[in-house]
C-alpha cells in the first residue's frame, strides 16, 4: 500500500530530522530512515561538542548562527586548544578566529592551561586559547525532538525503511522501501554517507560525497579521579582531542579520517592504537584497558561545504548532505537554510546577513 506525503526525507539522522523537524509545520512530512532507529550511524556516534576549532568558515558561521538554539540541548564547558611551540601560529589564526565570532575566549600561558588540564605535559603546550563559551551536546535529546516535533506536526519516522529503487513520475517522487512504497512531490536526501548512492538510484547527478571514518576510545581517568570538570581539550594540529564524559571517564580520538565506503563503520586495531599513543605521548594519563572503541562516517563534499538545495534537471529532489564532523553544531542554521529551500521560502535573513547565501551551498556548484 502506498503513503503519500508531500515531503520524504531518506536518512533519520540529525541531517534528516532537523529539516523534517521545520518542515513538519507546514507539509507532511514521512522520515525513513533504513536502520532500526534514528541516528544509528553518524549521529550516534558523534562526540558533539559544539566549538570552533574545526570547519571552514561557512561551517564556523553555520555554528555561530545556531549556538543560541543549541544551548537548548547543551551545557556549558570550556575547550582548550593546546599548541607546542612550532603551531604558535596556527593558534594565532584560531585566535582570531574566536574573536571574529566574538567568544567568549583567552589567551592563556601554559601554566594557565595546565592548570585546566592538569595531565598535560609541559612540552605538549607551550600556549592556548580557552573558549569558555563551547557546548557539550546531547545528542540523543537533539535526535528525539526532531522525532517529536516531526509526529507533532501529524509526520511519521519510519525506520527499517531501507530504500531499494526511487522513480519520478509526472507528479511526484516514488520511494520503495523495505517498510513500503511512499510517494511525495519533494524528496529530500539527508542521507549521509549514502546520500550519492540514493542520488543514483533517483537518476541524480551524485556531488562526490566522500566518507572518512574517525575512531574514538574511552579509558578510565586514574585512580577513579573525578575529571568531569576537565576542558575539552584539542590540538590545534594534527594531534588529538579528548573530552571527559562523566565523572570518571574520558573519550579520546586521533581525529583520524581515513576514507571508507558508505558502511556500518569498525573501528581498526590501529586507529585505536594511535589514539591511545597521541593520548600518551602528550599527557599523563596511563591508558592501560580500552573501556570501549567506536568508529563514525563523517561525510564530506569535495569542497568540504555542506550540499543544501535542489538538484538540477530534477524537480523536486532537494539535497541535505556533507555535513561533515559539524552536523550537530551546525543542524539549527543549516535545517532552516533547507527547510527554506524545499518550502521555496527566501533565504534566512540571518544567514543572509551572516555573508552566507543560497549559493554558498548549492549543488550547482559541484555541477550536480
Amino acid at each position: 500500500m502506498m503513503q503519500a506525503a508531500d515531503v520524504v526525507v531518506v536518512g533519520g539522522g540529525i541531517a534528516g530530522l532537523s529539516v523534517a523537524a521545520r518542515i513538519a509545520a507546514h507539509r507532511r512530512v514521512v522520515v525513513l530512515e533504513s536502520e532500526s532507529a534514528p541516528g544509528y550511524h553518524a549521529s550516534g556516534r558523534s562526540v558533539a561538542f559544539a566549538h570552533y576549532g574545526l570547519g571552514n568558515e561557512p561551517v564556523r558561521t553555520l555554528t555561530a548562527l545556531s549556538m543560541a538554539e543549541l544551548a537548548a540541548h547543551g551545557s556549558v564547558h570550556p575547550a582548550l586548544h593546546i599548541a607546542s611551540a612550532d603551531e604558535i601560529a596556527a593558534l594565532d589564526a584560531l585566535e582570531a578566529v574566536h574573536r571574529r565570532y566574538d567568544c567568549d575566549c583567552a589567551r592563556i600561558g601554559a601554566d594557565a592551561a595546565r592548570a585546566l588540564m592538569p595531565a598535560l605535559k609541559a612540552e605538549a603546550c607551550a600556549a592556548a586559547l580557552v573558549d569558555h563559551g563551547s557546548l557539550k551536546l546531547d545528542t540523543h535529546a537533539m535526535l528525539q525532538a526532531g522525532v517529536a516535533a516531526v509526529r507533532e506536526g501529524g509526520g511519521h519516522v519510519v525506520t527499517g525503511a531501507r530504500v531499494s529503487a526511487i522513480r519520478r513520475d509526472s507528479a511526484s517522487w516514488q520511494v520503495e522501501t523495505t517498510a513500503g512504497h511512499f510517494a511525495a512531490p519533494i524528496l529530500v536526501n539527508a542521507a549521509g554517507a549514502w546520500a550519492d548512492d540514493i542520488a543514483r538510484l533517483a537518476g541524480v547527478t551524485p556531488i562526490g560525497i566522500q566518507p572518512r571514518r574517525r575512531t574514538v576510545i574511552s579509558f578510565a581517568a586514574p585512580g577513579g579521579e573525578e575529571v568531569s570538570h576537565w576542558p575539552f581539550t584539542k590540538t590545534v594540529g594534527e594531534g588529538f582531542y579528548l573530552l571527559p564524559e562523566g565523572r570518571s571517564q574520558i573519550l579520546a580520538s586521533a581525529m583520524d579520517q581515513t576514507p571508507s565506503d558508505p558502511c556500518d563503520a569498525a573501528p581498526e586495531e590501529l586507529d585505536i592504537a594511535i589514539a591511545a599513543d597521541r593520548v600518551e605521548q602528550a599527557t599523563t594519563l596511563p591508558i592501560r584497558r580500552i573501556s570501549h572503541s567506536w568508529a563514525g562516517l563523517r561525510s564530506f563534499a569535495p569542497d568540504e561545504l555542506p550540499v543544501v538545495g535542489h538538484a538540477a534537471a530534477a524537480p523536486g529532489f532537494v539535497w541535505c548532505a556533507g555535513q561533515g564532523g559539524a552536523g550537530f553544531q551546525t543542524a539549527p542554521a543549516l535545517s532552516r537554510i533547507a527547510a527554506a529551500a524545499v518550502l521555496g521560502l527566501p533565504f534566512p535573513a540571518d544567514c543572509n546577513d551572516a555573508g552566507l547565501s543560497a549559493d554558498t551551498f548549492a549543488p550547482a556548484r559541484l555541477g550536480a
